[in-house]
C-alpha cells in the first residue's frame, strides 16, 4: 500500500490576502513564488510552494457561503506521493472502498486528486511533476500566469495506461486544454 512521503503544503482562504502574505513572509521568511490578485504561492524551502493564499474578497464578495459558514481559513492540505504509479495506486484502492476524487487535475507543477473526509475537509493527494527548480520557473512563467489552476485528468485512464506499463513520466506530462473550472466543492465558486 502506497502511503504519502512527504506533508507538501497548506491552502487558506482569506479576506485579509495582505495582511496574511506579509505575516507568513515575516514569520516564515517565505518569499513569494508567484502572485496575481487571487492567489499567492509562498516557499521557505526548495518546495515549490508551502503555503497558498486565495482572495477570497475577489471571489465571494459577500463574505459567507451557501451553508451561511464564514469562508476564511482552510481550504485544503496537501500531500505528496513518492511517483505517479502511488498516486494512481491509491486512487484505485480508495475508489474501491467507495472514496473517489471530488476534482482530478494537473496543475502543470503537480498531478493532483481532490478527496473531502467525511466532516468536509479537503485535501490533495499529489504527486510532483518536475524539479523544484522547474517548478519555480513554471510558476513564474507566461504558462502559469495564464493558467494558475490547471487541467483536469482522468485518474481511470491514467491507471490504465499505468497498468499497461506506460512510463511513469510520460504519466505526469501536462495535458493540453483549457483552464477547468474550479468545482464548487472546492468553496471557491
Amino acid at each position: 500500500m502506497a502511503k504519502p512521503v512527504k506533508f507538501a503544503h497548506v491552502v487558506y482562504q482569506t479576506r485579509r490576502f495582505d495582511e496574511m502574505l506579509d505575516w507568513y513572509q515575516k514569520v516564515f521568511e517565505a518569499e513569494v513564488v508567484y502572485q496575481n490578485p487571487a492567489l499567492a504561492f509562498l516557499t521557505y524551502d526548495d518546495e515549490h510552494h508551502r503555503f497558498a493564499f486565495v482572495n477570497m474578497s475577489i471571489f465571494k464578495p459577500e463574505g459567507i457561503d451557501a451553508e451561511h459558514r464564514p469562508d476564511t481559513g482552510v481550504n485544503h492540505v496537501a500531500y505528496t506521493y513518492a511517483n505517479a504509479g502511488d498516486l494512481l495506486e491509491t486512487y484505485d484502492r480508495l475508489k474501491q472502498s467507495g472514496i473517489t476524487p471530488y476534482w482530478p487535475i494537473h496543475h502543470g507543477i503537480t498531478m493532483s486528486l481532490y478527496y473531502r473526509d467525511p466532516d468536509g475537509n479537503r485535501m490533495e493527494f499529489q504527486v510532483d511533476c518536475c524539479t523544484p527548480e522547474e517548478a519555480n520557473a513554471y510558476m513564474h512563467g507566461e504558462a502559469f500566469a495564464a493558467n494558475p489552476i490547471g487541467v483536469e485528468i482522468d485518474p481511470d485512464a491514467l491507471l490504465l495506461q499505468y497498468r499497461s506499463g506506460a512510463p511513469l513520466q510520460q504519466l505526469i506530462v501536462k495535458p493540453d486544454g483549457s483552464a477547468s473550472p474550479i468545482p464548487q466543492e472546492h468553496g471557491l465558486s
